[in-house]
Formats: structure tokens, sequence, C-alpha cells
């Protein structure tokens, strides 16, 4: 039986990155080559010979000569949904962090801030603010975006914040992996044990009900919550339906690491403080982690994370925006530079944690983050003539065309409507 022809198909690339698992090179590099897309998946990929009898008199060809092609950006950890902004904190911590000069000057600081910007606001509102940070996300190539909630810490405003996860997933081209966080902190009516047991026995079982949350997440530092409760709260989630990520190392080292490779979590997110002995624990037990570059940058982290002791312990690195109040960033290529100047990363590191380390991250690896026969088409297209370009030229957006699900939806720098 013929085969049917492909929808679209890509031709002359100067570089395809499949960033195949077992990619020796990281990136799976394919010079000269194409990829026949139909029906919204890949269904070859290789030299343009091999992709010839694939092409009908329907086929769209695009022609990729001296571009490199890569899959999708998967963007693992994000606080996107959020109202208003913290734009006079980040401007006076420029010039000082002593937090009594920033007081007297009444510079309104913190996550409190965010929470009553955002408890404020109607879904539709909130929608609108956080969608024009999603439509720059798809435009510099994010094709699948992690959204968590956390800045509403009340029954109400976190099912709010999951359900405008739900509007962008319906409205915008990009697929969302929406994450309930409302333990990311507590509102500052309630004691810490009070807020847990209203988490524990109403919002988490809400939430599960609801079906507006793939998983949950928790923060996991000094200050915060300890590893115990961790294991309470994401636990009751657990029970619930929602899988669990956390939050750790973030700031200091106090077990949320060893817990997450207990637990077989999704993902451990940020690893700043984490020592060798739970980057070795969280790789034997599958448990991805999350590198975030842009916050490090944002904040001046005192301690930068540091990829090389967690390639040692062979651990898959996924790497995220981290786009919140306190890191206003949309660009995954920013984001790749940050971690290839800031964190020594190599370009073929950065490249495959945006993709298929951070599908890992999310349980997503059998349908994105990697270009391969049978995979969902999520598929960019970039303006330069090697993929190190994307380091290399700083601040500037590659991405001439984007495809997802077999279907372009972003050609010259413009949402296809």
């Amino acid at each position: 039986m013929k085969q049917k022809n492909a929808d679209i198909v890509i031709v002359n690339a100067s570089q395809i990155l499949t960033c195949r698992a077992d990619a020796s090179d990281l990136v799976g590099i394919v010079t000269d080559g194409s990829i026949a897309i139909t029906d919204g998946r890949i269904t070859a990929v290789g030299v343009k010979n091999d992709i010839a009898p694939l092409i009908g008199s329907g086929t769209q060809l695009i022609d990729a000569s001296n571009k490199v092609v890569t899959p999708g950006f998967v963007d693992c950890h994000t606080h996107v949904v959020f109202g208003g902004t913290r734009v006079e904190e980040y401007a006076a911590r420029l010039e000082t962090d002593d937090i009594e000069e920033l007081r007297r000057r009444g510079v309104p600081m913190g996550i409190m801030v965010t929470l009553s910007a955002t408890r404020s606001l109607s879904a539709e509102e909130l929608y609108r603010q956080s969608a024009q940070r999603v439509k720059q996300m798809i435009i510099s190539g994010t094709t699948t975006l992690e959204s968590k909630s956390g800045y509403s810490l009340d029954m109400n405003g976190e099912i709010n914040q999951l359900r405008v996860n739900a509007m962008i997933a319906e409205n915008l081209p990009v697929d969302i992996s929406s994450t309930f966080l409302g333990a990311h902190g507590w509102p500052p009516d309630k004691e810490k044990k009070q807020y847990m047991d209203i988490l524990i026995n109403e919002m988490m079982p809400a939430v599960g009900a609801s079906g507006l949350a793939e998983c949950c997440d928790i923060w996991c530092d000094d200050g915060h919550y300890d590893a115990e409760d961790c294991r309470r709260i994401l636990q009751a989630g657990r029970d619930s339906g929602m899988e669990p990520k956390i939050h750790a190392g973030a700031y200091s080292y106090i077990g949320g690491e060893d817990l997450a490779a207990e637990m077989g979590m999704y993902s451990a997110d940020h690893l700043n403080y984490t020592p060798k002995k739970a980057l070795k624990k969280l790789a034997e037990a599958g448990v991805a982690g999350v590198v975030l570059p842009g916050i490090d940058f944002a904040v001046a982290h005192p301690v930068f994370f540091d990829p090389r002791p967690m390639y040692e312990a062979g651990l898959e690195l996924g790497m995220a925006t981290n786009c919140c109040p306190g890191c206003w960033c949309t660009s995954m290529p920013f984001i790749i530079s940050l971690a290839c100047r800031q964190h020594h990363m190599s370009p073929a590191m950065a490249v495959r944690a945006a993709t298929y380390g951070s599908a890992r991250a999310l349980h997503r690896e059998k349908e994105v983050g990697s270009i391969e026969e049978g995979k969902q088409a999520d598929i960019l297209i970039l303006d330069i003539p090697a993929y190190e370009d994307i380091a290399y030229r700083l601040g500037q957006n590659p991405v001439g065309t984007v495809i997802r699900h077999g279907k372009v939806t972003v050609r010259n720098g413009s949402i296809v409507s």
C-alpha cells in the first residue's frame, strides 16, 4: 500500500537537531536534512532522497536552506499567570539589596505584592494580562508550556489561575501542562499549620476533582515548607490525582531533592544548593532536574546553579524561563544564551535541556521534545546557519517559523491566525 503523501515537507535544512534521547552529541545533528509531516505527526526524517516519495501535488514544501531546524522549545517551569508587575521592586534592587533601606523608601516587595494584584482580577482580565506574555513565548519558539498557580493562596483564586491555564490552551497555539502550586507559601492571615490543613483537606481534593491540574508543586526551602511538610502536602496531591514536583535547593538544602527521588516526582527544580549525593539520588530515581538561568540572572543569585556535578551524576536536565514577576522573561533563546555564558553549558547541552530534557521534566518526552518519526510535529525553523548561533546572537529571536501539531503557527515573527 502506497504511503500517504506528506502535508508538509521541510527540505535542505543546514542542520536538523533531532535531540533524540540517545544522541551521542546530545542534539543528534542531521546535515542537509528533510522532514515529512502528515496529519500532525512526523512521518520521516532523513536526506531529501529518502523523503522524496512522500512529496505529492498537495504537499507544502518549506525550504530551510542555510537554516537550523529544532524541536519546539518546552518551557517546563513558569509562573506566567499573574497580575500586575513588580518593576518598582526590580528597579530599586538594582541600586541596593538593603531590605531596611528599601522598606524606608516604601518599595513594595515580595510575593504578597503579586498575591494582592492577582487576587483582585477576574479570570478574563488575568487571561488578558497573561496571554500577552504567552504570545511572546510562542513567537520565541515555545510550543509546550508548563504554567503554575500559586499567586492567590486561597481556593477561589488558585482555581481562577488554573482556569486561565485552560483558557490559554484553548485560545493560543501552545500546549499547556497545568500545575497547582497552592503551596507556594501561605497567606498573611493564616499560620502555616492552619493553611497546610486547608491545603491537604480542602484545596487538594477540590483541585484534583476539577481536572484543572496535571501536577502539584511546593516550595521546599528554609523559611518555607520543610521536607516533611512537603511529603504530606504532595502525597495529598497525588491521592487527588496530581503528580508531584518540587522547588528544591533554591536557597538551601533541606532534603526536598531526596524526597523527590523517594517519591519518584516529575522533577526537582532550581538545585542551586543541591549536593552531589542528592543529585545522584535524583538521577538513579529517573527524576529530571530543572535549572533556571533566568532567575539566577534576574535576582543576582548568590550561588548560581552548577551543571557540571549534575551531568556527572547522570541527571537529565530540563531548562525553563521561570517567567514570573521576579524574572519577566519569555524567551527561551535568551535563556539558552544565559545558560551558556553564565553557567558554562555548551550550546548542545543548553538546546537539549530546552527541548528533550524539559519534555522529560513534564513526562511528555514520548510526544514532544525531539524530532523523531511518530512524534507530534512541533518544529522550529531558525534563521541562523548553525545552532550555536542561538547562544551567540545575544537577545536576538532566531525563530522564523513555528510548526505545532503539523501546522504553521508562527511566520516572520507573528502568530498565524
